[in-house]
């Protein structure tokens, strides 16, 4: 499988409406970098399953529709429209992401998105 398969096959484990963390996590290496852009960056891949299995917890996946995907090597950019339900409000947040590569796992992934448009959407307006 190639790296741009590998980071495809991890967006679509969001189309469940709760992704398993466990599942989430098994994508990264040991010491796997995650920054969620404007978030604080988490380091190491029990950290990034807390993090993800407890995103999975608190809103509901309407799934990532993936755009455009481009592979370059061991990077993976991705822009995609990352969709949820969160507290009833329906979001459906424009992203675009940078995952590198490490022998077939993920071990950097950066999401850029804009923090306004995701606050207005979160209070429902």
């Amino acid at each position: 499988m190639n790296n741009a398969e590998i980071v495809r096959n991890f967006c679509a484990e969001w189309d469940a409406p709760a992704p398993d963390g466990d599942t989430l996590a098994s994508y990264f290496t040991e010491d796997a970098f995650y920054h969620n852009i404007p978030m604080d960056p988490i380091s190491g891949r029990d950290n990034i399953r807390n993090a993800l299995g407890g995103m999975a917890g608190t809103m509901v996946s309407k799934g990532w529709d993936v755009l455009n995907i481009v592979a370059d090597g061991n990077v993976v950019m991705t822009e995609r429209v990352d969709k949820f339900d969160a507290g009833g409000n329906e979001v459906a947040l424009p992203v675009m992401g940078v995952f590198e590569l490490r022998d077939g796992k993920i071990a950097s992934w950066r999401d850029y998105f804009d923090l306004a448009t995701f606050q207005k959407q979160m209070s429902g307006g």
